[in-house]
């Protein structure tokens, strides 16, 4: 009777990752890719008990590469979109970016719903989910809109807004800086009506169901052991699970 085999080494998963969008991935001064996204995919790869490797790669043609069959995933902060769902598919989201509301340390935290700023003039980025969002739920506030977040903060500072509304992630950097110290944060996104929160997921071959599955069993594995907090303590102060 013969002796069953040993199981070989599994195959390499081949991960895509920009390198050029910290904290989420960067490459450090001895050249090599770090992050947020890189901690975590570290993690992922040992609870599937998986080899991975990862390949660094400039943000445009990163979905043609993947259904080129240059990687195997990709892992570099690519929302999930209707649009990218008609060509690839994505693991459960693995981080989302919440929203919040920003105002004059003149104004009090408290009540961000439609009702509290009606008649408020509330600024934000121009043809974003942010901008959708405003314009869908808080009819009875003046809706401002700018090229670039920044432009929007100036105008908070300088009074020209009662508020501005947008990614918590860049609108506590801006809070942190020296001309952020004039405001605070007013209040998060409000349950009802709820806002949709950006998601990113890992984009992989529609083909590749197996892969994507284990995936997501990794993601929720580090997100229930407390891996996933412990690795993003390290570059937000804040949940974006």
């Amino acid at each position: 009777m013969s002796q069953a085999q040993a199981p070989g080494p599994q195959p390499v998963i081949r991960v895509a990752i920009e390198g050029a969008y910290p904290p989420f991935n960067f490459i450090d001064a001895n050249n090599e890719l770090q992050g947020f996204e890189v901690d975590l995919l570290k993690s992922l790869c040992e609870a599937m008990q998986a080899r991975c490797e990862l390949v660094q790669h400039e943000w445009d043609g990163l979905v043609r590469g993947l259904l080129d069959r240059q990687y195997d995933a990709i892992m570099s902060s690519m929302e999930i979109t209707e649009r990218r769902r008609k060509r690839i598919a994505f693991s459960e989201p693995y981080y989302r970016i919440p929203a919040i509301f920003i105002g004059s340390k003149e104004t009090a935290p408290g009540e961000v719903s439609p009702a509290a700023l009606a008649g408020k003039t509330i600024g934000t980025t121009d043809r974003s989910d942010h901008e959708t969002y405003l314009r869908e739920f808080y009819k009875d506030s003046q809706i401002e809109v700018y090229a670039k977040p920044d432009e929007a903060n100036l105008d908070l500072l300088v009074g020209r807004l009662d508020a501005v509304f947008g990614d918590k992630r860049l609108l506590t950097r801006f809070l942190a800086s020296r001309e952020g110290s004039c405001c605070h944060i007013l209040g998060d996104t409000p349950k009802d009506p709820a806002y949709r929160h950006q998601s990113y997921g890992v984009g992989l071959r529609k083909e590749d169901e197996a892969l994507r599955e284990r995936f997501n069993r990794a993601i929720a594995e580090v997100q229930a052991n407390g891996t996933y907090d412990q690795i993003r303590a390290k570059y937000f102060s804040f949940d974006i699970k």
